[in-house]
């Protein structure tokens, strides 16, 4: 699967300080998805962190996470994978339960970010 980009949104875009990135999906570099929660998850947080990074941020960065499961067993797996890329303080988050629109994706991430406030 490839990213289409003629969909319309954006990737990312800065607003008053935060940094608000669209659904991030568990894509390899060949359009690819990893098989199992646990893989895709790190996955899809490696390419959040990769983005943020463009932008001059870092996970650490991230102030709110809505996470998109398609399964609700894989909940306790995913708060596993979660915890190795963030630490307290937590950002906020919200988890639903619902389809995602690549039926092989079992997650999908939207994440909005602070910027760093000048010294």
């Amino acid at each position: 699967m490839s990213l289409n980009t003629s969909l319309p949104f954006s990737k990312i875009r800065r607003a008053g300080g935060l940094v608000f990135l669209s659904g991030e999906l568990p894509l390899n570099a060949d359009g690819s998805i990893p098989e199992g929660i646990s893989a895709q998850t790190d996955l899809t947080l490696q390419r959040i962190g990769a983005t943020l990074a463009d932008a001059g941020l870092t996970l650490a960065d991230v102030v709110q996470v809505t996470v998109y499961l398609s399964h609700q067993e894989d909940f306790a797996s995913f708060n596993e994978i979660y915890r190795r890329h963030f630490s307290a303080p937590f950002p906020t988050r919200t988890t639903v339960v619902a389809a995602l629109v690549v039926p092989s994706a079992r997650v999908e991430l939207t994440v909005v970010a602070a910027e760093p406030t000048p010294s």
